[in-house]
């Protein structure tokens, strides 16, 4: 990935410099040229580009007129495309490129009747283009685009005082294929010019959206409203504003909203106290009170406060995670202090919370109750967050000295970082975004100094509870034919037997093998699994 990444780059920097050095003559023929190897759809999208940059540069250039006659055109077809129920995805194009034109020309009213009659019968499927799920699939032109070009015409040529009214009925009109999740962005980012007169539409907006709210509140569930509220409310008052509204509301998605505004705003003493101000708030909810501490601990990281270790503490005791416990114990500076903190950790962490339970009684050298864990886990649910399997059964492979088999097939049993919800949400975030130091498990068996089970009793349990979590691994997938779990499943008894020097674990494997005689297809998975160790 990072070899890709690279050669994109220097891909990039190559074609910079190669275009630095063309004339604007030489760069027209290379567009020209390009747009002949388009498909229709693409090069219908790339003129378009073309043609709304050029009008944007401020050179004074506009596409052609549209005519009264065309736009006549236009409202007639859109009629007959109604009575038939259908229409052909290419005149439909042509059409929203004629609305976009005028649109380009400034000619608002034109685009407006243009896309008003287009757009509404479209996104309601009173037309249809041919499409499997989203008229995108079919359409050349950007219709979302085209959206909020209608949203941008109707405001302009609304009078000043029914600007919000016509706006949010231009929305309501467009919404089947427009989405506006923020609408003061969204038409900001079309519109052609300032949009006039916005610093007396936006008290206006806010009202109409805030008497909206006030009629249809009924849970506490985020509404489209409320995300326009908070965006008009940040356009005019700040972060002072949004927390307000999330001080009367309590709604997380508010108490969030105010939030991040500090933090994008780089505000990390303010941001450090409304995270915990949000925190008490929401007292009520563990799962959102755990994320609101979690940012107060990552404020206090960035600002290098000294009690981050009790900020990472609290938040890991209002909503236990492994990703929360990781981050409290890797902020222990020595063992000793490592260790008081598993035993306060052991008290007060869910018994159901098996994962992290067993990763406390490891690093505790305490092996027998962490075998016994995963000797009661289920042949099936590794996938659950609080599953011991993935965490122990590779960690007790590694501390017994086996290693994992070559050729491997499925799931990594070695990767036995105990990933959860928080963890796999995080490979999926903004790289670039400010976030907690979070320590491998590899880094806290080091500080724990836990390299190995030299005890032959505890050598004895760990390997008897990993040969029963394999012989449930089997079990559970054979019974419910999860076939795509075999390979999984093998592996796990070929690892045991890697683990054991003796003959004894071989001949369990053996016997395993030939109780599931009748599943081929596991068979010839533990033959692999086997073959490789």
């Amino acid at each position: 990935m990072r070899r890709l990444r690279k050669a994109a780059q220097t891909a990039a920097t190559d074609l910079d410099a190669a275009l630095a050095t063309m004339s604007a003559e030489a760069l027209r023929e290379v567009v020209h040229e390009v747009l002949l190897e388009l498909d229709e759809r693409a090069h219908a999208r790339v003129v378009g580009s073309l043609i709304a940059r050029a009008a944007r540069t401020g050179s004074g250039w506009a596409p052609a007129a549209v005519s009264d006659e065309q736009v006549a055109e236009v409202l007639a077809f859109v009629k007959a495309a109604e009575r038939i129920g259908q229409a052909d995805p290419s005149e439909v194009d042509e059409y929203l490129r004629r609305g976009s034109t005028a649109f380009l020309r400034k000619d608002y009213a034109s685009a407006h009747r243009i896309f008003g009659a287009l757009l509404s019968p479209i996104g309601d499927g009173n037309i249809d283009l041919g499409q499997h799920e989203l008229v995108d699939e079919v359409l050349g032109a950007d219709i979302a685009e085209c959206a909020a070009q209608y949203v941008v015409s109707a405001y302009m040529i609304a009078p000043v005082a029914g600007r919000a009214e016509a706006v949010r009925a231009a929305i309501d009109l467009v919404r089947g294929v427009g989405h506006f999740w923020e609408p003061l962005r969204e038409m900001e980012c079309v519109a052609l010019e300032p949009l006039p007169h916005l610093e007396n539409f936006l008290p206006r907006w806010r009202g109409l959206i805030a008497s909206k709210l006030a009629a249809k509140r009924t849970s506490d569930w985020d509404t489209e409203e409320d995300r326009w509220l908070r965006e008009v409310v940040q356009r005019l008052e700040g972060s002072d504003g949004l927390a307000k509204v999330a001080r009367s509301t309590r709604r997380a998605d508010d108490l969030r909203a105010w939030c991040k505004s500090l933090v994008d705003a780089g505000d990390w003493n303010a941001a450090l106290k409304a995270f915990e101000d949000a925190a008490e708030l929401v007292a009520d909810k563990d799962y959102t009170r755990g994320e609101f501490l979690d940012g107060a601990a990552l404020a206090a990281q960035h600002l290098g406060r000294k009690n981050l270790a009790a900020h990472l503490e609290r938040a890991w005791r209002a909503d236990p995670s492994m990703q929360r416990l990781r981050r409290w114990l890797g902020s222990s500076n020595s063992k000793a202090v490592l260790g008081k903190r598993i035993a306060e950790a052991l008290e007060a962490c869910p018994k159901q919370a098996s994962r992290q339970r067993a990763l406390l009684h490891v690093l505790s050298h305490d092996f027998a109750p962490a075998a016994k864990l995963l000797a009661s886990a289920p042949g099936l649910g590794w996938s659950n967050g609080d599953h011991p399997g993935h965490l122990l059964f590779p960690l007790f492979a590694r501390l017994l000295g086996g290693q994992r088999t070559k050729n491997s097939v499925g799931p990594d049993p070695m990767s036995h970082r105990g990933m959860d919800l928080e963890e796999l949400e995080a490979m999926t975030a903004d790289p670039e975004e400010p976030r907690l130091v979070t320590p491998e498990v590899d880094a806290l068996l080091a500080l724990a100094g836990v390299d190995r089970i030299s005890d032959a009793a505890s050598r004895m349990l760990v390997l008897a509870a990993m040969k029963k979590a394999a012989e449930s691994r089997v079990a559970g997938v054979t019974d419910k034919k999860r076939r795509r779990h075999y390979g999984h499943a093998a592996e796990l008894v070929a690892i045991c037997v890697a683990c054991d020097k003796s003959s004894e674990t071989p001949r369990w494997a053996a016997a395993l093998k030939a109780d599931y005689r009748r599943f081929p297809a596991l068979r010839d998975e533990l033959d692999r699994a086997m073959g490789a160790s």
